[in-house]
Parts: C-alpha cells; structure tokens; sequence
C-alpha cells in the first residue's frame, strides 16, 4: 500500500474499530437507559455478576480501567445502592467491591439486553462468536505487548 493510502481514514484499524464500538454502544442505549444505567456501568456490573467481592485493582485489569476512571464510576454505582465498597479487613490498602441486594437484582432485568441487541445485528450468533473471538484475541495480543513494553 502507498504512504499516502496507509494514512487514509478508511484504512485505519484503530478507526473501524472505534466506529464499530460507538455504533454497537448505541444499540445498548435505550435498554440501558430503562434500567438508569450507561453503558460503562452496564460492563462493570456485568463483571461484579460474573464475579462478586472484587478488589478494585482486579475490577480495573477485568474492564481495562485505570482507577482515575474506575473510581469515579464506582462511586457513582454506590450512591446508586447497586453496589458498595469496603476496605479489605486483611489488607487495609485494598478496597473490595460488592454488589448490593438491589445490583444483585438489576441483573435479572439485565437478562434480556444481549438477545435485544443481538437481534439488531446482521450477524448469525456463529458470526458473533467468530468475531467476539477475534476481538478478544485481538485485545490480549494489543494488551501483551504493550505491557511488555512498560515499566512497572
């Protein structure tokens, strides 16, 4: 490909991918919105269902969150009541994240959000598997490497 089309918008990866997520998060939108959730709340309880009494920093590595951005979203899940946070008895500087009887609860009325949205789609759920797949793969290979190239 020459310099010039390897700078063209269409042939950026970054950018399909970045068009693709905004449009798929605005299928979620409207279940989202009856349930008073964003969509960021949404990943994060759909985490805490999968697995409960979480430390942050775990939480932050599961959603690819730094804490400057975790830590404000958990405070507002809190003052939501879906959810609250405890110092670990075991290890003071660690905070444990739980769900509350009502984030528990949200979880049934959640259900339908991923057959509501997969309907939105072209795709065949053999399609989404495939795709969700290579994604995921995608992610771990992008995270891989540039974690090896980082300093801790």
């Amino acid at each position: 490909m020459e310099n010039n089309a390897l700078l063209e918008l269409d042939n950026q990866l970054c950018f399909a991918l970045y068009a693709c997520a905004r449009e798929v998060t605005k299928l979620y939108r409207p279940f989202l919105d009856e349930l008073g959730i964003t969509y960021t709340q949404y990943v994060t309880l759909l985490a805490l269902w999968e697995k409960d009494e979480v430390p942050v920093k775990e939480l932050g590595r599961r959603l690819y969150l730094d804490s400057g951005t975790l830590t404000p979203l958990l405070k507002k899940l809190e003052s939501m009541k879906l959810l609250r946070r405890d110092r670990d008895p075991q290890d003071e500087r660690s905070v444990i994240v739980r769900l509350t009887d009502d984030g528990r609860a949200l979880k049934e009325r959640a259900a339908v959000i991923p057959e509501r949205v997969f309907c939105q789609t072209s795709l065949s759920p053999e399609e989404i598997a495939s795709l969700r797949g290579q994604l995921q793969q995608l992610t771990a290979d992008v995270h891989t490497r540039s974690c090896e190239g980082s300093r801790d």
